[in-house]
């Protein structure tokens, strides 16, 4: 058994006139990505690694999270292929990951995520993944080159505004 938890990067700025791939996160960003990670130890979550996107927003979110969740920096993996990535770019830099690691956190953008979680988890229909938003899944693989494929089902949806975690299964 395997866990991928998808992880939207916390709200971004748009005040600065930068590339998008400089964004930085805004206060809310800032606020809600540490708060998403003490939920995620609430759960616990026990990421082994957390891969990112190379975008500033997305490094930061995942430097937060890390920090709530005790994660030191040697986890962190920085991805340039998950910028902007599509639903078969993710499941190609989660498939790569060793198989000694049972679960990975990835910190990415939207629509991809959003689009992953649906086809993984259909039974979701998520409209939008919200910043800061999570989805956790349980893959029934014992290989990350086997998780596009593999059975997989819900063990938790959180974003920032859900008063409640909503979980699944036992």
């Amino acid at each position: 058994m395997k866990q991928l938890i998808l992880f939207r990067h916390a709200k971004s700025s748009w005040d600065d006139d930068v590339a998008d791939v400089e964004r930085t996160l805004a206060a809310r960003g800032e606020r809600d990505a540490p708060r998403m990670g003490k939920r995620l130890e609430a759960r616990h979550a026990r990421p082994e690694l957390i891969i990112t996107s190379h975008a500033a927003r997305a490094q930061r979110t995942a430097e937060l999270v890390a920090k709530a969740l005790g994660i030191k920096r040697k986890e962190l993996k920085i991805e340039r292929r998950l910028y902007l990535a599509s639903p078969d770019d993710i499941l190609g830099v989660v498939a790569a990951q060793d198989d000694s690691l049972s679960c990975v956190l990835v910190v990415g953008h939207n629509p991809g995520l959003t689009e992953l979680v649906n086809r993984l988890l259909p039974d979701l229909a998520l409209d939008n993944l919200p910043t800061s938003g999570v989805v956790a899944i349980d893959l029934a693989a014992k290989r990350w080159r086997d998780a596009p494929t593999a059975g997989a089902k819900l063990a938790y949806y959180d974003y920032p505004k859900n008063p409640e975690l909503i979980v699944t299964g036992d």
